[in-house]
């Protein structure tokens, strides 16, 4: 069973340019998804796709293998699927591990406890708890709940939040369906702490300081 994790990078970034080599706690963003993964003692290669040279230096630096992105599917419009199928066609391998250069919090133990899980499901997710809190469109209408008899958060149900720091799939089921998860879906729960993702200049001040 070969299990390679592939750390998707393109250089455009329009919010922060150069998002992936911003700096985070001192290291380039990008870093703390390729350490993760080499640090996995299950993970049998760490690649990066991207489109850009810095990244692609950067990624090598740090010990991963680059594999070069197509234009065509490096666009801003291009989604993460296209990149993973153009990685399946590339590069042999079982299970994928597919990592956002986003989330910096990622660790090794995240990561392994996610690929022990696919004994069970076919494809596993991250994570996080939500408490419930009022939500409202933007006519200000309650969504899911009635504004003359408010629940109390105790006694709704709980959610679960996509955390986007990784996706695991089979090559196998990648192919089939075209999809980063698929199948009988499991998730890997991790805290609130450990869920912040750098999107934008707000989240890039803020785990600045949490680190």
């Amino acid at each position: 069973m070969k299990i390679v994790s592939i750390i998707t990078a393109r250089g455009g970034s329009k919010e922060i340019p150069m998002k992936n080599l911003s700096y985070v706690g001192g290291k380039p963003l990008i870093s703390y998804s390729i350490n993760a993964s080499l640090d996995s003692n299950l993970i049998r290669e760490t690649w990066v796709s991207t489109d850009d040279e810095m990244i692609a230096e950067t990624a090598v630096r740090y010990g991963a293998r680059v594999l070069w992105r197509p234009n065509e599917i490096s666009q801003d419009d291009s989604s993460s699927e296209l990149s993973l199928l153009h990685f399946a066609e590339n590069v042999d391998f079982d299970i994928l591990v597919f990592i956002q250069p986003t989330s910096p919090m990622i660790n090794a133990d995240y990561i392994n406890n996610g690929i022990a899980m696919m004994s069970k499901y076919d494809s596993v997710f991250t994570a996080v708890e939500k408490h419930w809190i009022p939500s409202f469109d933007e006519n200000v209408n309650p969504i899911g709940w009635n504004i003359d008899n408010r629940p109390m958060r105790q006694d709704m149900p709980k959610t679960y939040e996509d955390a986007g720091m990784f996706y695991i799939t089979s090559k196998k089921s990648l192919l089939k369906t075209k999809l980063r998860y698929s199948g009988k879906i499991g998730m890997v729960k991790i805290p609130l702490k450990d869920s912040f993702q750098i999107d934008s200049k707000e989240d890039l001040d803020l785990v600045n300081k949490l680190l």
